[in-house]
């Protein structure tokens, strides 16, 4: 059975984005032209494929095992294609990244203004999310993690600091009012601004000094899931409600203008930065292989 490679991809882009209007701009393409497609590899196969209400689209068991199938070989298509790039003078194409929310506001801005104006003909889209998910399966090329969430059989490159840290700090009016705490412990006694997953974990603040580990699972009046609600708890601290922990450079800005002052500094705990990471079994596509270049020479890894 020949089947139309345009059709099998018209499938994936609505699959992946669960409707036809968010497929059709995923791709660039019309949602009434992705409809004809799927509908015509329905009738072809014989089977139906796809779900559709007129609020959702969802995949079928049959759609669901294709699209598990099709995501690899699709993307290994098109990096086979992309290998032509390599006789072009300057790499051409799309790149996307999967990227946590931190990555995307604290690693990225310093990296792609100068990486878009050394390579104009590639197309760069960032997906920035906190759950963790497949690269491939997502229809990225790559994507930015930290070291202990890294998928295995991949490869991984530096990118961004190489080392960071979890900050923890209030208002000067939240700590005048409160207290100063001197000791990780002491945190068990204030309002804490906490980040839940969305795999729904709260993970416990870590501290270290000189050898000495603690672990605490604070309370208080916020939680937030991490990413683009972590704002929020920013806000919430600046405004006096509580102790917020985060990204040392999420909060540098605040602290620096006197917004925020850092608490329990030298038990701040250290992590080794994020890497790039993509999958060492298929060829590289060019637009990634000149991301990957322009990060180690260009000093930001």
């Amino acid at each position: 059975m020949k089947v139309d490679l345009g059709d099998l991809n018209a499938f994936v882009e609505v699959a992946r984005a669960k409707g036809f209007r968010n497929g059709a701009r995923a791709s660039g393409t019309s949602a009434s032209g992705l409809s004809e497609a799927v509908s015509r590899l329905e009738a072809q196969l014989g089977v139906r494929l796809l779900n559709r209400t007129t609020r959702s689209v969802a995949a079928t068991e049959a759609g669901q095992r294709l699209l598990e199938r099709l995501s690899p070989a699709l993307s290994e298509v098109g990096a086979a294609i992309d290998a032509v790039n390599g006789f072009r003078d300057t790499p051409a194409g799309t790149l996307r990244l999967n990227v946590p929310t931190a990555a995307a506001r604290l690693v990225l801005p310093a990296i792609v203004p100068g990486f878009l104006s050394a390579y104009p003909d590639i197309h760069l889209e960032v997906i920035a999310e906190d759950r963790f998910v497949d690269v491939l399966a997502s229809g990225c090329d790559a994507g930015i993690r930290y070291e202990e969430r890294l998928e295995q059989d991949m490869i991984a490159v530096p990118i961004g600091p190489r080392q960071q840290r979890f900050a923890v700090a209030a208002s000067p009016a939240y700590l005048d009012q409160h207290g100063r705490p001197k000791h990780p412990r002491e945190l068990l006694g204030h309002a804490c601004l906490r980040h839940r997953f969305p795999s729904g974990v709260t993970p416990p603040w870590d501290f270290e000094r000189n050898g000495e580990e603690v672990r605490i699972d604070p309370i208080g009046p916020l939680i937030v899931t991490t990413g683009g609600a972590s704002d929020l708890a920013v806000e919430a601290a600046i405004a006096g409600l509580g102790i917020v922990a985060l990204f040392e450079d999420w909060l540098r800005p605040h602290i620096e203008r006197g917004a925020l002052e850092p608490v329990l500094e030298p038990w701040w705990e250290r992590f080794v930065g994020p890497f790039l990471y993509y999958p060492g079994r298929r060829l590289v596509p060019a637009p990634l292989r000149a991301f990957i270049d322009f990060v180690r020479i260009g000093g930001v890894a």
